[in-house]
């Protein structure tokens, strides 16, 4: 029978979103920072407080039962709000104090966040930031849950309950392996990509999909050709390097002191493709001019670092 007084907590709706979204309690528990077991007792609590079962969990796998996915909305939108009340209580402070948790997309980090860091330390000195790189889907989810407090992703990304803030924009390039018929060519068209062996990122990859788009657009065939895929950028540039394929990445990803010497870059002729990169928010936070200064020094720094131009 359901407790008519039970209120849940902000932390149990934290942990019934982590685990909604991991699907596996192990890993929700490591995105909280708390045992194993202690999220299985919140949970557990939750679950005995509504009188309703949320999650099936066998040996093998954890469902959301479709009472679970009935609250979800419901539980998004009350962690969203209580964020919300913890940010307007900081007062003059705004969010830019103490712990900010920043997700970030992983073709986006490496290159990123050497020189977003230390302008960060240096413009807002007590912010302690925590930053959480994971695929566009997940981030999405982890900021409409609260586990969050922003991302940095490229758009376009289809996601209810979040805010686009537009921040640079920046080229794609080429890698091809070195001594290759394109190594050092500038101005090459998408329709050479006909004729490569194009290595794609795994699904979930934002880069991916930009990838396959461009292809689409040029009437260039990408799927089905059954050549190697990679898990990280990382992955798909020693591949170049070991002559498998070539492969499209941001300009950011290019420069000599994060590219393998094995690996030759090739430039798109104008109108070039890329991508626009931006600061996403939840609809309640998206008016607060503290994150918008966030979003400046994001995009002071890309174009410091690597060029990127300001929307």
């Amino acid at each position: 029978m359901v407790d008519q007084r039970f209120v849940p907590s902000v932390m149990q709706l934290r942990v019934f979103l982590a685990v909604a979204e991991r699907l596996h309690f192990r890993s929700a528990a490591e995105e909280l920072g708390m045992s194993q077991p202690s999220l299985s007792q919140a949970l557990a609590t939750l679950e005995e407080g509504l009188g309703l079962h949320l999650v099936e969990r066998s040996t093998r796998s954890v469902l959301v039962t479709p009472a679970g996915q009935q609250l979800l909305p419901y539980a998004r939108a009350a962690v969203a709000a209580m964020d919300a009340v913890a940010d307007a209580a900081a007062g003059s402070g705004g969010p830019l104090m103490g712990q900010l948790r920043i997700g970030v997309i992983p073709t986006a980090a490496p290159y990123l966040l050497p020189g977003l860091l230390p302008a960060l330390a240096e413009r807002f000195p007590s912010l302690r930031p925590r930053i959480v790189e994971d695929q566009t889907a997940r981030l999405v989810e982890a900021l409409r849950s609260g586990a969050i407090d922003l991302a940095l992703m490229a758009v376009p990304t289809d996601a209810a309950g979040v805010v686009a803030i537009p921040l640079y924009t920046e080229r794609f390039a080429l890698l091809v392996p070195s001594g290759h018929d394109l190594d050092g060519v500038d101005g090459i068209s998408p329709e050479a990509l006909a004729d490569e062996p194009l290595l794609l990122l795994d699904e979930g990859h934002c880069l991916r999909e930009q990838t396959v788009e461009l292809c689409r657009r040029v009437s260039v065939p990408v799927l089905g050709r059954e050549e190697s895929r990679a898990a990280s950028l990382a992955t798909a540039v020693q591949c170049v390097a070991g002559g498998l394929g070539v492969t499209i990445v941001p300009e950011s990803a290019v420069g000599p002191e994060t590219r393998d010497p094995g690996v030759g870059v090739a430039t798109f002729a104008d109108p070039s493709p890329g991508r626009t990169m931006a600061l996403f928010l939840r609809t309640a936070a998206a008016a607060d001019d503290a994150y918008r200064g966030f979003g400046h020094v994001v995009t002071e720094v890309a174009a410091e670092v690597f060029g990127a131009q300001a929307v």
